[in-house]
């Protein structure tokens, strides 16, 4: 989904920042980015600054003028910490990523020079000016953490379609992948059984006035989602307990 998102630094006067935006795109999955008539580049400076994103930089497109960046876009937000005179349409980062994420259309994210943004002129060229809510009396950002920021936002996004997407699934979400197989239903209904038949053994459970105890162990379990090897081990339990018993003579 962020392959049709390009990166666009309108006139970067230090290459270090360039480098550092790098970064922070190959840490999000971003790849394309755009340069408009960059003071110097290429740079070592940069290439210091990217550590490890040297590919970005290497691909990187160069261009003379922001026309030419956004010639085959179809949808431009431009970042501006600035309030316009004329009211033009203005998200926080999250309701851009929100925008730019699930659309079809190829999409420049447009960031402006390092000491006075982007020019009026160039924000008309945007459908949309996006705004950093960061504190008013410190607005400004280095363009390299503004870059972060806004690419954190669509990765976020991204994700949350991924998400969203995969709804439906027998695996529930824990923010990862898990290691071990899901316990199948037969597996769970022999560990309930084993724990019905133990609980009874130690006598906390009255099988005459059982009340709700068995349904509010099973919510409980069920609602842990357990493993193969969760129900194993949780069995294994049960049975050192069976065990002792025996050897005591109850």
């Amino acid at each position: 989904m962020l392959e049709k998102v390009r990166i666009v630094l309108v006139n970067t006067t230090h290459p270090g920042n360039i480098g550092g935006v790098a970064r922070a795109m190959k840490n999000m999955g971003l790849s394309d980015l755009c340069l408009v008539a960059p003071k110097e580049f290429p740079s070592e400076v940069a290439d210091a600054r990217a550590s490890g994103a040297l590919d970005i930089l290497a691909n990187a497109t160069v261009v003379p003028d922001l026309q030419e960046a956004l010639a085959d876009c179809q949808l431009v937000v431009g970042t501006s910490a600035r309030e316009r005179h004329i009211p033009w349409p203005l998200v926080n980062p999250r309701e851009m990523a929100s925008i730019v994420v699930p659309a079809p259309q190829k999409t420049a994210i447009v960031f402006g020079r390092e000491d006075r943004g982007l020019t009026n002129e160039e924000l008309q060229l945007c459908h949309h000016h996006v705004n950093i809510p960061s504190v008013e009396n410190f607005s400004s950002l280095n363009v390299a953490a503004a870059v972060q920021v806004i690419a954190y936002e669509l990765r976020m996004e991204q994700l949350a379609v991924e998400k969203r997407e995969n709804v439906g699934s027998d695996r529930p979400d824990w923010g990862t992948d898990w290691d071990i197989e899901l316990a199948d239903h037969e597996e769970l209904e022999r560990m309930f059984a084993h724990l019905e038949e133990t609980l009874i053994d130690i006598e906390f459970l009255d099988p005459e006035n059982p009340r709700q105890l068995m349904p509010r162990m099973r919510r409980l379990l069920m609602r842990a989602v357990p493993d193969k090897v969760e129900v194993n081990v949780l069995r294994g339990v049960l049975k050192a307990m069976q065990r002792k018993l025996t050897k005591s003579g109850r």
